[in-house]
């Protein structure tokens, strides 16, 4: 929903913020500018007085700001219009967390709840000429500190990196308090805008379009609007579709002092349908409700509007039992689909930072992934509007979390309504988007309560896990599902994630509902495991790699590169993460030789294990209906599950991401000796195409070639094609051969997929002698790579000695790519935005190039 698109007459705005230290040693004591929204780590270092906290292991001596307590100031000016009205409210859309506010040295609200929108009228405080406004942030430990000390048990948290953990206390990020991919930074601050709001007799608070009914031949919407006012009286409400889309709508309605709820009924004829990404077009429609009141005299005064954009689309989430347990299967316009994605973090540990350019970077790299969901996980935040309206553009649905994850919480009557009152607003602010597909309770409390190995329950004695079950109950099984079923009707809600939402079935019980599975990376399992541990949704599953060193260079000096050096150390937040990489990399590649061989091969490694899991897992379909990995993006420069890292590079994992989500899937494995080859597509129509199947080896002569027509059935994964692998290999040596598999409509290659019959480390890789050939472009260069013999992931890069730490200045289109013998590939570079393009010899002089074979 977009805000007001009319100005009341007589508005203000906030003047200069700035903000101090309040503690009673406090360092910081002299006022200083400051930016809203923000928050205290970003002004501070503004301000130059800490240091970057990215960079180094400055992180740890940054801790003492969450100990204090922080004031922010600033001023307006009302004037005799803005006084002239009878409502002056001062909206705040984020204040983290727990924070009075005054008005002319007169406390107003007290806020406690970074999730939720605070309004409150102050018309009664205001002066004419300057009104100071003024916002005491105490800090988030110390003032929850008593509730902890009274509860008498700990409460379970996994992720709170303090010895005391406080976390679960605060309405509030967890992630803020630490992960095993992001740093500890608890924030204090004004997070979202605060705006001033006049009014007189009624205005517009909120629009929800419900829609009633969608055929080819109409839609029928409901536009509910809930309108407040001070007084009763009448009022008109006006529907326009602002494409033209409907004939415009006027109902009148009587209103009452408080909350009225008026609704409008409007006719599309012939709609468009909104689809997911890969599947159809994104058609939005945008629709303006336009409130006005009608005086003693019969006049109209407008009172205000608000545009609200909606996709037309059904979706359903069928979770039903069937013989082998509960599906989780999401259908849009009455097709199922399967869901093909990564989980999203806050991408950045200070959200004040993360730029509308950012948010479309970010979005747009996962549809160039071919990705058509993201998971809005509940560790971090309820994301800003523009990354929902991006998802509406994009195709991407959003499986959205509450923000509660990996903690049990207190069961109170004032912490469960500051849930409730939290549920309220960001249910009613996110229901009209297109691409909301459905939301969960919490991440992964539920399975580790009841069965996984975090040993919660052992050290607290019967009464305390009895009070602490009940809480959970009350959150995760009444209060949320009660709002979304109030606020968001027909919008499907799941207790946890994973859960089966089966009375005596556990969480995360293969066959039922959705599952994160962690055997791979946690328990050392082998990653072939993923081929047989498939549920019905695979909603978390992942791998770690380290940043490049492009990146490593911006926040680790060349001393500290080494993987266990201090630095990195800071910026491996996994205990065993060094030890897990190491230990996969040794079953599948030799030893790197250095430490740049080992950041790269890293990456390899995590896109192989992620690459083998989410084929499995759409070759199951439609056993099983989603694959989201674990995880896009990071909050800061770290060794983490990522496929783009934080400064925006992508990884190997979402170049390969982009292959082995492709609507149109060709997927080798191996099975107790037996080759298969399937087939799977997303389309929503059988496609005939031409499978390739050819053994080639290293230095580039073709041993045997098999093709065949197969017919992809639409929406389907099939076997189209087996032998024995001994059979396949005819004699040759596994060592030197690959057998490569292609799909082809008419000349078009849509998918290809090498495999090898051996491990990457035994096989006996030649030198590649790749060439390389630049032709400049207006915006980049074309770069042209030919291998003289089988190349296993190459990988490009361009120094630029003026960029910052050595940084890379641009991007490929392509890159981490296996090339046959004698093959060539031409990838687009482009220039990074602000960046000089160089002429073509330069650029020439600063490519690198590597693949498996330089790593050892």
């Amino acid at each position: 929903m977009v805000g007001l698109s009319t100005m009341t007459a007589g508005a203000a705005e906030l003047g200069p913020w700035t903000f101090r230290e309040v503690n009673v040693a406090a360092r910081l004591k002299d006022w200083m500018p400051a930016v809203v929204p923000g928050c205290v780590h970003t002004d501070l270092l503004r301000n130059k007085k800490i240091p970057d906290p990215f960079v180094g292991t400055n992180e740890k001596d940054l801790q003492w700001i969450e100990k204090s307590d922080w004031e922010y100031r600033s001023s307006f000016v009302a004037d005799e219009a803005l006084l002239a009205h009878e409502r002056v409210e001062l909206v705040w859309k984020g204040l983290d967390t727990f924070a009075e506010v005054f008005v002319n040295g007169v406390s107003v609200l007290w806020a406690d709840n970074m999730f939720r929108t605070w309004r409150i009228d102050v018309r009664s405080r205001l002066v004419k000429g300057a009104n100071n406004v003024f916002v005491r942030f105490r800090s988030p430990i110390n003032f929850v500190r008593p509730a902890y000390d009274k509860l008498g048990y700990r409460l379970p948290a996994i992720n709170d990196q303090a010895t005391d953990m406080v976390s679960m206390f605060a309405r509030k990020a967890p992630y803020h308090y630490g992960w095993d991919w992001g740093p500890r930074f608890v924030t204090s601050g004004i997070w979202r805008p605060v705006v001033i709001e006049p009014w007189d007799a009624a205005r517009l608070d909120d629009v929800q379009v419900v829609q009633r009914e969608l055929t080819d031949a109409r839609a029928r919407l409901s536009v509910v609007a809930t309108v407040q006012a001070t007084r009763a009286g009448k009022a008109k409400l006006t529907v326009t579709s602002v494409d033209g889309a409907a004939p415009p709508v006027t109902v009148e309605a009587a209103l009452v002092p408080g909350p009225n709820r008026v609704t409008a009924e409007v006719v599309v004829d012939k709609p468009q349908r909104w689809w997911p990404h890969g599947l159809g077009a994104q058609k939005l429609y945008t629709f303006e409700t336009a409130l006005a009141v009608v005086d003693g005299a019969g006049a109209v005064q407008p009172r205000g509007a608000l545009k609200t954009r909606i996709g037309l689309r059904t979706l359903e989430v069928v979770h039903v039992k069937d013989k082998d347990g509960k599906t989780f299967t999401i259908k849009v316009n009455g097709a199922p689909v399967f869901m093909k994605g990564a989980n999203y973090i806050p991408s950045d540990s200070f959200v004040d930072r993360v730029t509308p350019e950012r948010y479309r970077t970010l979005l747009q790299s996962a549809a160039d992934a071919n990705m058509n969901m993201l998971r809005v996980w509940g560790g971090g935040i309820y994301e800003d509007d523009r990354f929902y309206d991006l998802a509406d553009e994009l195709g991407l649905l959003v499986w959205q979390d509450f923000m509660f994850a990996c903690s049990m919480y207190p069961g109170d009557d004032a912490f469960l309504e500051n849930v409730r009152r939290e549920a309220l607003d960001n249910v009613r602010r996110l229901r009209n988007h297109a691409s909301l597909a459905l939301w969960s309770g919490n991440n992964e409390i539920e399975a580790a309560w009841a069965q996984w190995g975090w040993q919660w329950k052992f050290h607290l004695g019967k009464a305390a896990q009895d009070a602490i079950q009940r809480a959970y109950d009350r959150i995760f099984r009444e209060i949320l599902p009660r709002v979304v079923a109030d606020e968001d009707a027909g919008r499907f809600y799941t207790s946890s994630s994973p859960s089966a939402n089966e009375p005596g079935v556990p969480p995360n019980k293969l066959g039922w509902g959705d599952n994160h599975y962690w055997g791979v990376w946690h328990a050392e399992a082998p990653y072939s495991d993923y081929a047989t541990h498939t549920s019905r949704f695979m909603s978390e599953y992942g791998f770690q790699s380290f940043p490049t060193l492009d990146s490593v260079a911006r926040y680790a000096p060349p001393t500290e590169w080494r993987i266990d050096s201090p630095v990195m150390l800071s910026h491996q937040r996994h205990p065993r993460g060094n030890q897990l990489v190491r230990t996969y990399m040794e079953r599948d590649f030799h030893v790197p030789k250095d430490f740049g061989a080992f950041l790269y091969l890293s990456q390899v490694l995590q896109a192989t294990v992620i690459k083998y899991g989410a084929e499995a897992h759409r070759r199951r379909w439609p056993y099983n209906a989603g694959s989201l990995y674990w995880q896009l993006d990071d909050c800061w420069p770290v060794a983490s599950w990522s496929g783009i890292d934080y400064y925006g590079r992508w990884k190997a994992l979402h170049y390969a991401a982009r292959k082995f989500f492709a609507p149109v899937l060709v997927s080798p494995v191996e099975d107790d000796g037996n080759l298969r080859v399937y087939v799977v597509s997303d389309r929503r129509a059988d496609t005939r195409m031409k499978l390739v199947v050819r053994l080639v080896d290293f230095e580039g002569k073709e041993l045997w070639r098999h093709q065949q027509d197969v017919v992809a059935k639409a929406n389907t994964s099939a076997v189209v094609w087996s032998t024995w692998k001994k059979d396949a290999l005819r004699g040759a040596d596994p060592a030197h051969v690959v057998l490569v598999t292609e799909l082809f409509e008419g000349a078009t290659s849509l998918s290809r997929n090498l495999f090898s019959f051996v491990k990457t480390r035994d096989l006996e890789l030649p030198a590649p002698e790749l060439q390389i050939a630049v032709d400049a472009r207006p915006t980049g260069a074309a770069v042209r790579v030919t291998a003289k013999r089988f190349a296993r992931a190459v990988y490009l890069s361009a120094k630029d000695a003026g960029a910052e730490g050595g940084a890379s200045n641009g991007t490929f289109s392509e890159n981490f790519f296996d090339l046959l013998p004698g093959e060539s590939i031409t990838v687009d570079w482009k220039a990074a935005p602000g960046t000089p393009v160089p002429d073509a010899a330069r650029l020439s002089a600063s490519l690198r190039v590597m693949s498996v074979r330089d790593t050892y």
